[in-house]
């Protein structure tokens, strides 16, 4: 027979308790019942209902100490509960037979999980649903034989009394007390609160802040994953579609504001893109956009995609935005506008006229900028978005541009569009947008009339909501740095695909490589550099594998970390991945095996020590540090970054095939081979050099960019 205890705090309603424990009865379960209420009072009503047995537990401390009743007095109500009934013998003893253990309301949470503790065999559980449920499973198992075929679970309404009775109504600071951390901490006290989070029949808002204080309570007892569990778990009990999203929003965000990458992402974006379908077909487009900018938010969150040495991105590129396509509201928003008229030639009578526009990061225009101002074919302007206040924006008004393209156009966004760039597009025959971002999209919301839009896309842009907001029938040339980029981004952009997309070229960064070319110091054939350390995706923890490797060999090899720390505060993920490094770089700094030089202004000098030049990223677009310490003359040692390993294009692709290593095994051999003699090293450098300069210097990419911007035709 099954043996089940109640415990109970406060009177419980005493018609579904009798109801409740009939059905138990029925599945071969015989029932106790200790309650720290007064149970004489309650004798009348207790007396119907068939209780195995029935035991008042003590209802005060008045019986123990002083010093026990003062320290009572500052813990929360559970917690003082235990201390009164835990020398209870008879509670304890039937306690430790039981197989399954029932709070009946949240004063007798705490109370439970204890008792579970010394019965681990037991389903410690709150609530006649949960309990119910229970006691089905044993008696499906074979442990108990029901006496018949009766329903196990109580109709929604009883269901629904019982955990409206257990949570609605009490107040906050005691809902915390009864999901505190010691609970939480535990598999067993977590799992008490499940039945009130999942529990058929209660209305949406009690579900909802009962579950927000179950995942309060497992926040705070380092419970993450759990946390996000109870949310997903009562959003999916919840019809409202957009009470759901914001349940299921918050269970992802308790993961990704921990540095995690949610279990629940597609879940929650789906309910996102569902309101935003919904708000759509009823013209609520401000609504609708909203919902749809938070799907594309959390679809692309940098913890998910730019803070971890992986991305969903990596594994299934086309099954990741497969959903997002699927959407109405989605498809509405990437539906192709195109142009009245196609962009004119190029003047044959004047100069060209040329923008170059970008939004606070012209770090990969400075030779652009330079050539083409002293161009006599070419009268240039630049435009830096993010000097003006209203032209910055517009650039990032994500909501505002979904919505415009949700109604349609005609909207005050595509009118404050229209004032402030048709004067830019106006004057320009040619506009060279670098970086596809928000400025991106936001030059695309209006018509360009005949001026031709080129549009750069570096690597960083791929992983975020932008080119998904951009309406790439209005961009006439789209340039990627890389071919691996560019497969990447048309398979997850439908509108670079088909008769509405635009001419695509791979051109690489302008750089200037013939600067590099310096002698080496003397002990540069034995110095490993590393340039750029600012992203977790630059992985420097597997240079430090390498370097580890070859010092086993000869301990004369070092490594020279060049560039600017991670940032800490752009995310969890990132501060918990830094926090690994400097510890793996304490002791190695200590020693003198690593040094770091931090940012610097002059990388060709910095250069000049370094023998080999590592690429240990786990993805790149253009990796601009390898190919300037090639150029130098430095040993190139190229990770098969493994977001694009085994594509058909990648590192192997973009480098020579020599260059790439498998592994840090790997990367320590070609290093101690290339470097066992001053000899090998050096012609193993100016091959790198000579190849550097040929493919990627300045003078060789000014011809491939004064053929695009120029020479359209």
């Amino acid at each position: 027979m099954t043996e089940v205890l109640f415990i109970a705090s406060t009177r419980p309603q005493f018609g579904v308790l009798a109801d409740s424990v009939r059905k138990f009865q029925d599945h071969g379960a015989s029932v106790r019942l200790a309650g720290t209420f007064n149970l004489d009072a309650a004798a009348s009503e207790l007396a119907p209902i068939d209780l195995t047995e029935v035991h008042q537990l003590p209802r005060s401390l008045a019986r123990r100490s002083s010093a026990v009743r003062r320290k009572a007095e500052q813990l929360p109500a559970g917690m003082r509960a235990w201390i009164q009934v835990k020398g209870d013998s008879w509670m304890r003893t039937r306690a430790r037979g039981a197989h399954v253990l029932v709070a009946l309301d949240p004063g007798a949470v705490y109370t439970v999980w204890r008792l579970a503790q010394y019965n681990r065999g037991a389903k410690a559980l709150f609530g006649l649903a949960p309990a119910l449920k229970a006691v089905e499973e044993l008696a499906q198992s074979g442990a108990v034989k029901p006496r018949n075929a009766l329903a196990v679970i109580p109709s929604p309404a009883v269901v629904a009394r019982d955990v409206r009775r257990s949570v609605n109504g009490v107040p906050a600071a005691v809902m915390r007390t009864v999901t505190a951390r010691p609970l939480m901490r535990s598999a067993i006290g977590a799992r008490l609160w499940r039945g009130a989070v999942t529990a058929p029949g209660i209305p949406a808002q009690i579900r909802i802040n009962v579950s927000r204080y179950v995942a309060e309570g497992m926040l705070s007892a380092g419970r993450t994953s759990g946390a996000a569990i109870a949310l997903a778990a009562a959003a999916a009990k919840i019809p409202d579609q957009g009470r759901r999203a914001k349940l299921l929003d918050e269970s992802v965000m308790k993961e990704i504001s921990k540095g995690l990458s949610p279990q629940e992402l597609s879940q929650a974006v789906g309910a996102q893109l569902a309101h935003a379908d919904t708000q759509f077909a009823a013209g609520e487009h401000d609504e609708a956009a909203g919902a749809l900018n938070r799907a594309l938010t959390l679809a692309f969150h940098r913890v998910i995609h730019l803070d971890q040495l992986s991305s969903p991105l990596a594994k299934d590129t086309e099954g990741f935005v497969k959903p997002l396509y699927a959407s109405k509201a989605m498809r509405a928003v990437a539906t192709p506008r195109g142009r009245e008229v196609p962009a004119a030639p190029a003047p044959t009578d004047r100069p060209l006229r040329l923008l170059v526009t970008t939004s606070g990061n012209d770090n990969f225009l400075h030779h652009i900028l330079a050539h083409f101002g002293n161009h006599p074919g070419v009268e240039l302007r630049f435009l830096d978005l993010a000097t003006q206040k209203s032209l910055k924006q517009i650039a990032w008004a994500a909501r505002r541009m979904l919505a415009d393209r949700l109604a349609g156009g005609s909207t005050d966004y595509q009118e404050e569009v229209e004032r402030l760039i048709r004067p830019h597009l106006n004057w320009a025959d040619t506009v060279f947008i670098d970086w596809s971002v928000g400025p991106a999209a936001m030059f695309t919301a209006i018509d360009p009339g005949d001026t031709r839009i080129v549009l750069r896309l570096h690597s960083y842009e791929a992983f975020t909501r932008w080119p998904h907001m951009t309406d790439f029938s209005r961009v006439d040339d789209m340039v990627f740095v890389a071919p691996h980029v560019r497969d990447l981004v048309t398979s997850l952009t439908p509108q670079l695909r088909g008769e509405h997309a635009p001419r695509t070229h791979v051109l690489d960064n302008a750089m200037d490589l013939t600067a590099f070319r310096r002698p080496k110091s003397p002990d540069a054939r034995f110095t490993l550099g590393l340039i750029g350390i600012s992203q977790v995706a630059k992985d420097p923890l597997w240079a430090i594998d390498v370097l580890r490797r070859v010092r086993e060999q000869d301990d004369r090899y070092r490594l020279l970390l060049i560039g600017g720390d991670m940032n800490p505060k752009n995310s969890r993920a990132t501060r918990e991945y830094r926090q690994e490094l400097d510890q793996a770089l304490v002791p190695l700094v200590e020693s003198g095996a690593v040094v770091q030089l931090g940012p610097t202004n002059d990388v060709p000098s910095a250069l000049t020590g370094v023998g080999t030049v590592l690429s240990s990223s786990v993805r790149e677009g253009c990796h601009v540090g390898l190919m300037e310490g090639a150029a130098s003359g430095a040993l190139p040692v190229v990770r098969d970054w493994p977001f694009y390993a085994g594509r058909p294009n990648s590192a192997r692709t973009l480098y020579p095939d020599s260059w790439i290593v498998d592994s840090p095994e790997d990367a320590a051999r070609r290093i101690i081979e290339h470097t066992a003699t001053e000899e090998a090293w050096q012609q193993a450098g100016k091959l790198a050099a000579d190849h550097a300069v040929s493919a990627w210097d300045w003078p060789v990419v000014r011809k491939q960019f004064e053929k695009l911007l120029l020479d359209r035709r």
